[in-house]
This record gives C-alpha cells, structure tokens and sequence, in this order.
C-alpha cells in the first residue's frame, strides 16, 4: 500500500486524508534522538482490591508502572497503610513492636513491589466525605505521631518488628491538609507542628530518605505563567526555610479539564520552589486526572445519574485523550514523579469494580508502548490544535512509534513521515487506535509499505489517542 491509501476504511477514528496538502504535516527524525522518554506514568493504589478478590497485579506488570503512592487505599474502608490501622492505640508506646499491626499492610507492600514498581508511603489518612470525622483529626502530639512515623519506616527499611529491607525512598506526611473538613479537622498551624515534627525526626534517623509533603490538592492562584502561593502554601515554605525544615520533595495536586494546565502549573510551582529557597526540592504531580467540564458538582452534590454520566466521561475516551495528551507534555514540565489517580476499582480509576479495565488504563497502556521504545525522536512541525504527539525509538533501532493523541471536540487531519529510518527496504506498519469505540486492538494485520516515505495520514477524530509502530520489514540492511 501507498503512504497515503486507506488505513481504516473510515472504521476507527483514523480515516484517509485525501491529500497532504489539506493536513497539518510533522516529520520525525529517525536519526535525532534528543533524551529519553520519561516513564511518568506512576499511579496512585495498590493492585489488590475487594479482599484480594481483585489482583491486578499483571495489569500493573504490562504498564511498567514506575511509582505508586499510598493514598486513600481500599477507599473508603482503609484497612491498610493508614495511621490509625498500623499503629490503633494512639496511647500504646511507638518504641514497642507490639504496638503496631503491619501484616495486611505488609502483604499489601510486597504486591506492589512485587510488580516491579517503586513506592511513595504516606503517612497519614485517607479521605473522608462523612458527616461525621474520624480519623483525619490533627494528633493530639505531634511528637508521638512522629516516632510513630519512624517506628514505620524502621519496619520496611530497617528489619524491625519483623520486617523489611525495602529499601522505600519517598514518605510523604499526611495528604491535603488544606481540603478541610475531609482531610484535615485542624489548623494551618495544626500541619505546620505536625510537618515540622514528622520532617525533622525522620531525617533524624533516617538521612538517605525523601520526606516531603504537603500533597497539596490547592497551591494558589495562576498569574499568567506565574504562581501567586495560597497563604498556607506560602506560609508552609516559609516555615520550612525559617526552620530549615526538610523538604526533599514537594508534592501537589490538579484535577482540570486543560491538558496545559498541569504544565503551566508544574513551571510555576518549580519557580516558586526556586525563589523560595528549595532549588533542590524535586516537584511531585501525584495525584492528577480529567475534570470534566472543570466541574466536581455532580460528584459531591449530583443525582445518580450524572454522577454515573461525569464518571463515564472521566474513565472514558475523553478522559483517555486527556491523559495521553498530559503524559506527552509532562516530557517538557519540570517534575520528577507524577501519579495518576487512581490505578484502583472506584469512580475515579483505571478498572471498573470487576477488574475490567476502562479506557484510562488503556491510555496508560498506549503510553507505555511508547515507552517501549524510549529514545526521544526529535518532531518538527506542528500539530493540529488540540493535538499532541512524541515518537521513540527502542534501544536496537529495529523499532519506532509514534503516540498521538486528539484531546479536543473536532477532528483533526495529521500526516507523519519518518525520515532516516535506520534500515532500508520496506516496513511493516501496525495501527492502533483508542477511541469511544475502541481499544488499542489492531484494527487490521500489520501491513508492508515501501521504503519511501513512510509514515501515517489519518483523521483522529475528537478524543482519540493512534499508536504508529513501525519494524523493518523482511528486505532490511
């Protein structure tokens, strides 16, 4: 088949465009490989769920997921990782083993280390939207809380109590304080006496840990391109300087409809963190993901049926689109981890309450197939509007692909040509697409084109993500 015959006989969001003129034209350089691909792919939760009876342990395996934060797991009924699970009587000596519970905690760990991923531990609680409080009340001493905090961390990196060399980088103290009442009963003051405690008696005893925090799930005002701090935001980093508080990574939240608003943000917060005394502090993006319509009335306050409807949208293909177009342009942010909310079975994740993966997962799916082929190809020209795109090249050259994702409401005509393959004769073309109707299925066998030019012309209809991997074909040098 020609460069420009049919790909998908108008079946699947990738359909002819009838001449390249009428098509935004990009070129990837084969030859240019300009840094690697990031797997910025983390996720919030753990693969086990609904008493073990759910384990999606392979599916974390087949993303490669890079880094999961410990937060709200097996919500709304924590029996793991939460403070008041591990450590039940807040009265009982934190310097006594059996003061604490580890072992469906400990189980819960292992199968996630057990998938290859790295850990982000939180310490704290996990949200609560009841009327009535329980658990994400400020402790009554900080000072107790904090040899808690370390009586943990010696279980799974020193041995103790039982435990484990796991060797975990990153512990995170407590998760949106500023989300009042449902994650925080108490005062800015109440958080800074509990960070201030927390910080200095982890990095007391352990100096090669990250501790960090305050997950923030709202920094502040956008000024343009600049930050304008929450005054708890503002307040919190100036107690950390005045106090030379630790703070080897700051941690934060956004939840948009807007794609470059989790770049715009990432930008901002890094010079904030710059100008404020922390140029060394990494930025944590963990916890992201679609808002529909920039709306969260029809989770907290909408009847069943448009909250079954907001959900959709967010674990559909417009969420999907969404989360593809994020992940290619955190590439370019000045982050150092991200974590997708949720890789979990409730509203907000990546399975249904059966396992089934929706098509969130399989936009991180489409992402880690880019990241199979990790070289970071150099992409002249521009898109569409609304439409993103990264190419990579695996390790041995014998493979590339290109991710492209269309987040807006019309369709958008795109052509790709490869230029300097790094192998002659033909080339086997495979296409996938991820859409409303589609899941990343090869719609048809791989297909032969010649050698010259090789790429894709396609319409990707509005919230569709297209994965192009090209191999040589059978007549290669």
């Amino acid at each position: 088949m020609s460069f420009l015959s049919l790909l998908w006989c108008g079946l699947i969001g990738a359909t002819l465009v009838a001449c390249a003129a009428c098509a935004a034209e990009v070129t990837v350089e084969c030859s240019r490989v300009e840094g690697a691909i990031r797997p910025l792919h983390g996720v919030n939760v753990g693969p086990l769920h609904a008493g073990d009876t759910v384990d999606l342990s392979d599916r974390y395996r087949e993303l490669g997921v890079p880094l999961t934060r410990l937060h709200d797991c097996h919500w709304p009924s924590a029996d793991v990782v939460d403070i008041h699970v591990v450590f039940p009587d807040f009265s009982a000596d934190p310097n006594l083993p059996s003061s604490y519970n580890f072992q469906r905690t400990d189980a819960y760990v292992q199968s996630i280390l057990d998938t290859g991923s790295g850990i982000v531990f939180r310490l704290g609680e996990s949200i609560e939207h009841t009327q009535r409080k329980y658990h994400v009340h400020p402790p009554a001493d900080p000072a107790h809380w904090a040899a808690i905090c370390v009586g943990i961390i010696r279980h799974y990196n020193e041995g103790w109590s039982n435990g484990f060399h796991h060797g975990i980088r990153y512990w995170e103290i407590w998760n949106e304080p500023e989300n009042r009442p449902a994650m925080w009963t108490g005062s800015d003051e109440d958080y800074f006496r509990l960070y201030a405690a927390a910080a200095k008696a982890i990095k007391g005893h352990f100096p090669d840990v990250f501790v960090g925090g305050p997950a923030a799930g709202y920094v502040g005002q956008m000024n343009g391109a600049s930050l304008v701090p929450s005054p708890f935001i503002a307040e919190f980093l100036a107690r950390c300087q005045r106090e030379t508080l630790p703070l080897d990574f700051f941690s934060w939240h956004i939840y948009t409809n807007d794609p470059a608003a989790l770049l715009r943000q990432a930008h901002a917060i890094r010079r904030t963190l710059d100008e404020r005394g922390f140029p060394r502090a990494e930025s944590h993006l963990n916890e992201w993901n679609y808002l529909p319509d920039n709306d969260w009335t029809p989770l907290l306050h909408g009847a069943p049926r448009q909250r079954e409807a907001w959900f959709g949208r967010l674990r559909g293909a417009e969420g999907a689109a969404f989360i593809v177009t994020a992940l290619i342009g955190l590439q370019e942010a000045p982050v150092n981890a991200t974590n997708f909310y949720s890789a979990d079975t409730h509203g907000f994740g990546a399975f249904n309450e059966y396992g089934v993966p929706c098509k969130s997962f399989h936009a991180l799916r489409a992402f880690r197939m880019l990241l199979d082929t990790p070289g970071r190809l150099r992409v002249d020209g521009e898109p569409p509007e609304g439409v993103v795109l990264a190419a990579g090249i695996d390790r041995a050259r014998t493979c590339v692909t290109v991710l492209s994702a269309n987040s807006g409401t019309t369709a958008a005509r795109l052509q790709v040509t490869l230029a300097r393959l790094p192998w002659t004769g033909s080339t086997i073309r495979e296409i996938r697409v991820l859409d409303a109707d589609h899941d990343l299925a090869p719609g048809s066998p791989p297909e032969s084109v010649p050698p010259e030019p090789v790429g894709v012309a396609c319409v990707l209809a509005p919230r569709s993500v297209l994965v192009a991997r090209f191999r040589p074909g059978e007549a290669t040098q």
